[in-house]
């Protein structure tokens, strides 16, 4: 009996060393590929005598094989070349592998300190926007760092169509 026991011990370990192997070799190929990210529109949600709150619509796509969990996202946002605000999305987002996915993050803004021209960007069609930050990711091949930076012209959406 001695002998079986030794021999089923033998074999739970080897099955073991083998299924630790087959998933480090899993592992080993996956590679790890910035997601991209840009700014396809800026919603006014709200305007009022001291600033007023934005809704940045995000397209993310992640062109990786496998999901992506982003823990924090930080975002700065300059509108016509004035700083209109900073914003954090510190709740998580699971982004699907090889799938775009809409990441909405809301800014606040003050209207002092952004100059006198920048209440005439809410009466634009669209506008010049340039976007710098960060995002933060969980992997199966650890944890990520992502800066963002873009610049472009994006839709805006009036408050009141």
């Amino acid at each position: 009996m001695k002998g079986r026991g030794g021999a089923r011990t033998l074999a739970r370990r080897v099955a073991l060393a083998s299924v630790l192997a087959l998933g480090c070799a899993t592992l080993r190929g996956l590679s790890f590929q910035e997601p991209t990210v840009e700014l396809k529109q800026v919603n006014i949600t709200g305007l009022g005598l001291s600033g007023g709150t934005l809704d940045l619509v995000f397209d993310v796509y992640n062109p990786n094989d496998y999901r992506l969990r982003s823990t924090r996202l930080e975002v700065g946002l300059d509108l016509e070349d004035t700083r209109f605000g900073d914003a954090l999305l510190d709740r998580p987002l699971d982004l699907s592998p090889t799938n775009h996915s809409q990441v909405v993050v809301p800014l606040r803004f003050e209207w002092a300190g952004l100059g006198a021209g920048a209440r005439a960007l809410i009466t634009k069609q669209a506008i010049g926007y340039g976007v710098t930050g960060a995002v933060l990711l969980q992997t199966p091949v650890g944890d990520r760092r992502v800066e963002l930076h873009g610049r472009g012209s994006v839709p805006l959406r009036k408050l009141v169509p």
